[in-house]
């Protein structure tokens, strides 16, 4: 699972599940004139209550929010487990409605007995936070606003290829290598390229011209044209597709999480992760480069 994955909109789903927690051990009613030191049940003290409201809000904000962190979508009857979190979620705000209207339930009219009975502040805090939390749950895959990252992925002070070579290395993508037959050192000492020394028998000499330094030879073989491999993120999660051509993913690539890019096809990308797959990366839009 990767928390990075996790979307705003997720981020309201979550924060509404602790809301619902929350009101779950408050009052569920309410009543005219009652004394200070009235014991009121909660929430749990009502079996339609926690079935319908408590549980089945916090089972679809479970589902929904496990359902975005997976790598690949897991199915259950043919649907994916986010959409059965999203029709929890619904149906628990539904069932809130219900309640805060109607708190009573069967007993409504019997000798007068509820006249002075309303919803307590706790059915009335579990209704605010499942509509939350439907609405987000429903909202995220269509508002924009909600689908950007919950966690923004961090530049990388020095990010490193896959092999752990360090930055600026034998084999990362631009670095600058020592040209054959360099010494290290600053310029003006001896053993440098070019600097001129004494002759043998310390008599001085006019400086010679020196052949100029070889080139800095890549570590790696460039692809075809300009391209140079670099560290990317995504802003969302983006299949990627095997580069045989297969409609079928073989991987997801996760927000907050940095893919090295080591070929372009036309508009595409060929990325390789963290375990060594390499496939093709379609979408390209918003990519963040590292």
């Amino acid at each position: 699972m990767n928390i990075r994955s996790l979307t705003r909109g997720d981020g309201v789903v979550i924060g509404a599940a602790v809301l619902l927690l929350i009101a779950s051990f408050l009052d569920i009613y309410s009543f005219d004139g009652a004394p200070d030191d009235a014991e009121i049940p909660s929430l749990w003290g009502s079996g339609p209550v926690v079935l319908g409201v408590v549980l089945a809000g916090i089972i679809g904000a479970a589902l929904v929010i496990v359902a975005r962190a997976l790598p690949q979508p897991r199915k259950v009857a043919g649907l994916d487990l986010g959409q059965f979190g999203v029709a929890f979620t619904v149906f628990a705000a539904w069932s809130a409605l219900g309640n805060v209207f109607d708190p009573a339930g069967a007993f409504d009219g019997d000798g007068g007995f509820t006249n002075d009975l309303g919803a307590g502040i706790g059915l009335i805090l579990a209704l605010v936070a499942t509509l939350i939390m439907a609405a987000a749950a429903v909202a995220t895959p269509l508002v924009p606003a909600l689908k950007g990252t919950l966690i923004p992925a961090s530049r990388p002070a020095a990010p490193q290829p896959y092999g752990g070579q360090p930055q600026g290395g034998y084999g990362y993508p631009g670095a600058q290598q020592q040209p054959y037959g360099g010494q290290p050192g600053q310029p003006g000492q001896p053993g440098q390229p070019g600097q001129p020394g004494p002759s043998f028998g310390g008599q001085p000499q006019q400086p010679q011209p020196q052949p100029q330094a070889p080139q800095p030879q890549q570590a790696q073989a460039q692809p075809a044209g300009d391209f140079s491999p670099f560290w990317f993120a995504v802003p969302v999660p983006r299949p990627l597709f095997a580069e045989d051509g297969s409609p079928t993913p073989i991987a997801e690539l996760a927000p907050g999480t940095w893919y090295l890019a080591v070929e372009q096809r036309g508009a595409n990308l060929v990325a390789q992760t963290q375990d060594g797959r390499r496939g093709v990366l379609q979408d390209t839009s918003g990519i963040q480069r590292g």
